[in-house]
């Protein structure tokens, strides 16, 4: 038996009775069956040639879905449907016992009930099919379908069923009703009708009762003793990289595939449903909690095409062999797997109702009788030889999973998966009055409780996390709820409670939390991704929200807000207004610049924070066009006239106009400035020759390296140089050439400033 506690658990679970069909096959006597469509009247078995002509004249061209689509396309499915409500059936008591015969051969407990629920009559005429398709789930309780087609004298029109790489074909009989049964999950398809016209009722077969009830077996202490094993011993980690502390839970994958719509405890398949009885017996004697999920797998293997006479393993008659499992992607041929992820995105809560979570499971949490690699995957996509790549497949798997964990970790095991319902739950205990409670499974949430928040989307669990961390009334629990969110997370909606906390905790707590979430908050490197931090545009909503709380604690919060927002801001500012003005670094500081104008008029509207004579300062220390780009920006983003601008207004025209004052550049005057930085003997003549106002051209034999030394500097000084290779003699030559570019530019700044300096004297009352 395997050696680790989820392997051995594994084993028995596979260990159990017989595997389940997936599909079965059985037939009725003619006289079992009777059926009437209105416009006919009562149908003759074997059913005519004639009255098969009357159902195609009742008829219209049957659909099908496809993603939240349902289409008509008869390259896809070629049949017709008769209108349900014409169709009358009815059977003998033999149907009945069919459907329990039918039920325990394909694994479901005999204390449930299968009932047939008619969806459609179908006629397939000679040539007719339907391609492979997988029937979506048109019930809550529905677990598979059963087809019955009719008594008539036809050739072809087999109905195929796949399930996990095995195939089954099944035909009509001219003398019996054939019925056949399988599960959702199975891939199925009609074959072209040969000969004459086959003709089928559709059932959805609906499960009542709870099908992974809890079995008492003899194998359940076995199984327990591997929880407790598993629950107590440390992990192994990959690589030979050592251990890490035991695992917190058990995911045991299930065979069959459920969609959100059927994943129920009442309508597990087959043996799935035996395997989690035995586990929720086993569960309860080693004190655990179960419950039912949706994993999403995907696992990137190394392949090659098995038609690729290039592949690098040839036609070696060592390497592994194909797959015989994959239906989809059977071509290619799998060697080793690579890499595999899976996350749990929906289970069952507790009230029975599906609950979207995020969780990622490690391979020492996951358990499976059935590896992932023998099932059907619905996506793959392959990636022919790239270099160092290698070949791979990715491959994407749907498979439902049996949850465990200790039930002393309940409250940690849940919200680890789902962020909101843990703040939902301390709520709850708070409104309770197990304030103590509510801390101590706070304080259990910190080894992972940044990746859950992290992993919810949207902004307004921050308005759940406020008042709980208020309710727990500690300020180490409170600490550890709200540390994970960031800056720009916080929203006028949450100033009460924000202030409140401030109230509560103090100011050194405050200001501890919000540097913590100043440092969390990193939208962009303006060096690169020059993103403006559009939350600051919202400071003075936000701060006028705090301020209409009234309270101290506002006040507070509002002082240290505006202080590590100007902090956060300026240091992205800084390195801007000190390199080389480059239309790169001016297209930056502008659109830093609305930022900047809700920072300026949130300061302003909220007293005395020494942040306006700061940026008046950094303002001040800029030159040229860097400093005038940033501050035209947010004076354009503010409403002219706003407190808080005027003096940035009054210097930001005085800086345009000592510009415009400089005497213009003379027509012959080919002068360009080098911008400091390298001082290697090439740049030392490179920024001679741009000095040099009479010439123009300079050719200048280089080798390769020293020419893409000299080409960088150009272009990242944007320097209106020319710089290209004359391939002829070793070295090539590269030949500089200024370009007119260099008046145009000075000429167009020039005509900025005046258009700048016009609007400034118009909108900022400034002095003509």
């Amino acid at each position: 038996m395997a050696g680790t506690a989820r392997e051995r658990l594994a084993e028995l679970l596979g260990d159990l009775d017989e595997e389940p069909a997936w599909s079965v096959y059985h037939k009725l006597f003619m006289t079992d069956l009777s059926v009437s469509v209105d416009g006919i009247g009562p149908l003759r078995f074997p059913v005519s040639e004639e009255q098969s002509v009357r159902l195609r004249e009742l008829g219209r061209r049957a659909r099908f879905g496809r993603g939240e689509e349902t289409l008509t396309d008869p390259e896809v499915r070629d049949t017709w449907e008769i209108p349900k409500e014409l169709v009358h059936v009815e059977w003998t008591a033999a149907f009945g016992t069919m459907l329990e015969v039918m039920r325990d051969e394909l694994g479901l407990p005999p204390h449930c009930e299968l009932t047939a629920d008619l969806h459609s009559m179908l006629l397939y005429e000679t040539g007719q099919f339907f391609v492979t398709h997988q029937d979506s789930e048109k019930d809550d309780s529905m677990v598979g379908t059963l087809v019955v087609t009719l008594p008539s004298d036809h050739t072809g029109g087999e109905l195929v069923i796949e399930h996990r790489g095995q195939r089954a074909e099944y035909r009509g009989s001219k003398v019996a009703v054939s019925l056949v049964a399988f599960y959702a999950d199975c891939h199925h398809q009609v074959l072209p009708v040969k000969t004459g016209n086959r003709i089928t009722l559709t059932y959805n077969l609906l499960l009542t009762g709870d099908s992974g009830a809890a079995a008492e077996d003899a194998l359940a202490e076995e199984v327990a003793a591997c929880l407790d094993e598993h629950f107590a011993t440390p992990a192994v980690l990959p690589y030979g990289r050592g251990q890490t502390d035991p695992p917190t839970r058990l995911a045991y994958l299930l065979d069959h595939e459920y969609t959100e719509r059927g994943l129920s405890w009442s309508r597990l398949k087959g043996s799935d449903a035996a395997r989690a009885a035995l586990l929720r017996a086993a569960a309860e004697r080693a004190g655990c909690d179960m419950t039912l999920a949706l994993a999403e797998i995907q696992e990137t293997w190394d392949a090659y095409a098995d038609d690729d006479e290039d592949s690098w393993y040839g036609d070696d008659d060592d390497s592994p062999e194909e797959d015989d499992d994959s239906a989809d992607d059977g071509q290619y041929v799998l060697q080793d797997l690579i890499d595999s992820s899976i996350a749990l995105a929906h289970w069952v809560g507790p009230d029975g109702q599906l609950e979207e979570i995020s969780l990622t499971l490690r391979d020492a949490e996951v358990a499976a009788t059935v590896p992932t690699a023998g099932l059907t995957p619905y996506e793959s996509h392959y990636e022919g030889y790239m270099g160092n790549y290698g070949n791979t497949l990715d491959r994407w798997y749907r498979r439902a999973a049996l949850v465990i964990w200790p039930r002393s970790r309940g409250f940690a095991s849940r919200a680890q998966a789902s962020s909101r319902w843990a703040l939902d739950e301390l709520g709850e205990m708070i409104r309770a009055g197990k304030v103590a409670e509510a801390r101590e499974a706070a304080q259990s949430t910190e080894p992972f409780w940044k990746a859950a928040v992290h992993a919810t989307p949207g902004k307004e669990l921050l308005g759940r996390a406020l008042p709980v961390a208020d309710g727990l009334d500690e300020a180490a629990s409170a600490a550890t709820l709200l540390r994970p969110f960031r800056m720009d997370q916080l929203l006028p909606e949450h100033a009460p409670a924000f202030a409140a906390l401030a109230a509560r905790y103090g100011d050194i707590w405050i200001t501890a939390l919000l540097r913590d979430w100043f440092d969390a908050w990193t939208p962009a490197n303006y060096g690169y991704a020059p993103e403006p931090p559009a939350w600051l545009t919202g400071l003075p909503r936000l701060c006028a929200a705090f301020s209409a709380t009234g309270s101290a604690g506002a006040t507070t919060a509002v002082h240290h807000i505006l202080g590590l927002s100007w902090k956060w801001l300026a240091d992205g500012i800084r390195p801007l207004l000190t390199e080389p003005s480059t239309s790169s670094a001016v297209a930056q500081l502008t659109r830093l610049g609305e930022p900047l104008s809700g920072l300026v008029a949130a300061a302003a509207e909220s007293g005395p924070t020494g942040v306006l004579d700061d940026v008046v300062t950094l303002a001040g220390q800029a030159d040229g066009d860097q400093g005038i780009a940033l501050v035209m920006a947010a004076l354009r983003a503010a409403r002219p006239g706003s407190e808080g601008f005027d003096e940035l207004a009054l210097g930001c025209a005085e800086r345009i106009r000592e510009v415009l004052a400089r005497p213009q550049r003379a027509s012959g005057d080919w002068s360009i400035e080098l911008p400091a930085g390298c001082a290697c003997e090439l740049c030392r003549t490179l920024g001679a020759f741009l000095q040099d106002p009479e010439r123009r051209v300079l050719e200048w034999p280089l080798a390769q390296e020293k020419r893409s030394h000299v080409h960088g500097r150009i272009h990242l000084a944007e320097l209106p140089v020319l710089h290209e290779t004359r391939r002829q003699g070793r070295p090539y030559t590269l030949v500089l050439t200024k370009t007119d570019a260099l008046f145009r530019e000075e000429r167009l700044a020039r005509e900025r400033g005046e258009a700048d300096l016009v609007w400034l004297t118009k909108n900022w009352a400034v002095p003509v």
